[in-house]
Formats: C-alpha cells, sequence, structure tokens
C-alpha cells in the first residue's frame, strides 16, 4: 500500500469519528473550552501532520543516504509480520517510553502538557502537543530509518491501524462503552482492553483528579498497544470513564506556551 493511499485512509477514519462528534458531543464546542484550546488544536495538529512528520522522514532518509547508502532497501523483503514487529518496538514501544517519561521529567512534561490542558475528550486532541515534542519523538526518527531500511510497504498499513486505534481511544463517543454492557462480549472485551487502547482506558489517563477512581494520569501511557502498560506495570482498568478531564494543581497555560515552550514561557 502506498503512504498516499493510508493518508487518506486515516484522514476518513478520523472524519468518521468526528462526525459521530458532531452528531452525539458537540465537536465545535466542547465543554470548558477556551480560545487557546481552539488555537492550539488548529495551529498544532497541522503543524505536526504537514511539516514535523514529513521532514523527519525526508531528514531520516537523507541522513541514511549519507552515512550508509548501501543499507537502502535492505529490508525490503522482510515477511510482513517480521516487519510489523519492528514497529511495534520502535515505534509503538518507543513511544509508550517517550510518553511515560514525558510525565516523569518536568521539562518534558512542560512539552507535553498541551496534550492534556483541554477540559475535555475528543478526536479533536489527538495530535495536540508543543510542536517541539513530536520534532524530538525517538519512534519518528526510528519510522524514518525503518522506511529508508525498506519497510514503507509496511508503516503504510501499520498507520492505518495504529491511528484508527489512537483516534478511536480519544474520542468522547465511545466505541467500546456499548460494548461492556454485552455479557457475552466480556471475554472478548477482557482481552482487547489488555491489548490495545480503548476510549476507557485512555480516558482514565486524561482525567483530572486522582481521587476519581476512573483516573489514571499517572499510567495508561499506551498508543497503540496497551499492552505494554500491562507488560511494565501502569496499567490501570476500570471500565468507567472519569467525570472531568485536564491538568490538575497547575496554573492555566496561555496557548504560546503550550505550543513553543519553552521558547515562549
Amino acid at each position: 500500500m502506498e503512504m498516499q493511499t493510508a493518508t487518506w485512509v486515516v484522514i476518513g477514519i478520523f472524519l468518521a469519528f468526528a462526525l459521530a462528534e458532531l452528531a452525539w458531543t458537540r465537536f465545535f464546542s466542547k465543554p470548558g473550552q477556551t480560545i487557546d484550546d481552539v488555537l492550539v488544536e488548529g495551529i498544532g495538529s497541522p503543524v505536526l501532520l504537514l511539516l514535523t512528520q514529513p521532514a523527519i522522514i525526508v531528514a531520516v532518509g537523507l541522513l541514511m543516504g549519507w552515512l550508509v547508502p548501501g543499507q537502502r532497501d535492505v529490508l525490503a523483503h522482510l515477511p510482513w509480520p517480521a516487519a510489523v514487529a519492528l514497529f511495534l518496538l520502535f515505534d509503538d514501544m518507543t513511544q509508550y517510553w517517550w510518553h511515560r517519561t514525558s510525565h516523569a521529567v518536568p521539562w518534558l512534561y512542560n512539552l507535553h502538557r498541551a496534550h492534556h490542558d483541554g477540559r475535555y475528550m475528543s478526536v479533536r486532541i489527538v495530535y495536540r502537543n508543543n510542536i517541539l515534542y513530536y520534532a524530538m519523538m525517538p519512534g519518528l526518527w526510528f519510522d524514518g530509518a525503518l522506511i529508508y531500511l525498506g519497510l514503507g510497504w509496511v508503516y503504510a498499513g501499520y498507520v492505518i491501524v495504529k491511528q484508527a486505534v489512537i483516534i478511536g481511544a480519544h474520542c468522547d463517543v465511545a466505541w467500546d462503552r456499548p460494548l461492556y454492557r454485552i455479557k457475552a462480549l466480556s471475554p472478548l472485551m477482557w482481552l482487547v482492553e489488555r491489548t490495545i487502547s480503548t476510549p476507557s482506558t485512555h480516558h482514565a489517563h486524561h482525567g483530572r483528579h486522582a481521587s476519581d477512581p476512573a483516573t489514571h494520569y499517572k499510567g495508561n501511557y499506551g498508543n497503540l498497544l496497551f499492552f505494554w502498560d500491562v507488560l511494565f506495570g501502569t496499567a490501570k482498568i476500570t471500565r468507567s470513564y472519569p467525570e472531568n478531564y485536564g491538568v490538575e494543581n497547575l496554573p492555566p497555560a496561555h496557548a504560546g506556551r503550550q505550543l513553543l515552550w519553552p521558547i515562549i514561557r
């Protein structure tokens, strides 16, 4: 599959969840929304998708072409399960650790807190982060390296699956909620919620108050695979959703600080 096709599929997935929010949960007017939220989401998301990510992939390709020109496409004939495993390790697992570290190291949290400053869940916040946060994300650089080594054909399919899971996990029209009510599906959902990120497990990470039993903002860091949280001991599964979302015990941060700290303080 070509990346152009994958891009259109991801856009379609995003629009499908956005339409669900438009129909049921006020996509354009979320509870507690401020002008800063609109600015951060309206600037930060396009910068990532149109500039940061493509620039990293191009830069890595140029750098590796200079350093190891003989290795271009060396993995092109790797069986697809092995190729997917490489992306899960070098993209998704590294993103788990990058995310987890960002909640433990204060200066990294200053780069990441924009993602949590919104007082709501929505597909609008999927790519909401400080511009420098994504520029420094190791997984994006590893993606560029694997694509240079010939795995772009796998990345196209991988990114569709990953973005579908991530977009669905942020959406405030929770796809897992009605499935939890069907007793016959309970064993299947037990497996699903320990494998991929679901609205319930990821909403917990965005909860505002640690006293809320459904909140777990010091865990549930997984992006595609929630399995990393299970494996590394940061998982909390409640099958419920926080009462409130946002950042606890920190003063408000204006849009400029959210997007460009430490350049703008």
